[in-house]
């Protein structure tokens, strides 16, 4: 996926862009994935805690809503994270023959 430059306009930190285009790239066609904060940290190199300040960050500026999961015996799953906003949203294609259209 390639993302515009907007996303180094909204004053974000390197970090918050960073876990954005990690779960903008993982995201379903309806904008969710549900990678634990384990495996984002491991997969950038960056501590757990950098990746639930980028989080909060990414959330308060409308970019990201995350949605508990549970298991049916009632242990917490990893959250679904849901990608928002124009930047999203208006630049999300189908991909048809290995292209985007």
């Amino acid at each position: 996926m390639i993302f515009p430059r907007r996303i180094y306009d909204l004053g974000l930190s390197h970090k918050a862009v960073a876990v954005y285009c990690y779960l903008a790239n993982r995201a379903d066609i309806n904008g969710e994935c549900y990678p634990s904060v384990r495996r984002i940290a491991e997969d950038l190199s960056i501590h757990k805690s950098t990746v639930y300040r980028a989080f909060t960050e990414l959330e308060n500026r409308g970019l990201l809503e995350r949605i508990p999961r549970y298991h049916i015996q009632g242990g917490r799953r990893s959250s679904l994270y849901r990608i928002k906003g124009e930047i999203t949203k208006t630049n999300r294609s189908k991909k048809r023959g290995g292209s985007v259209v």
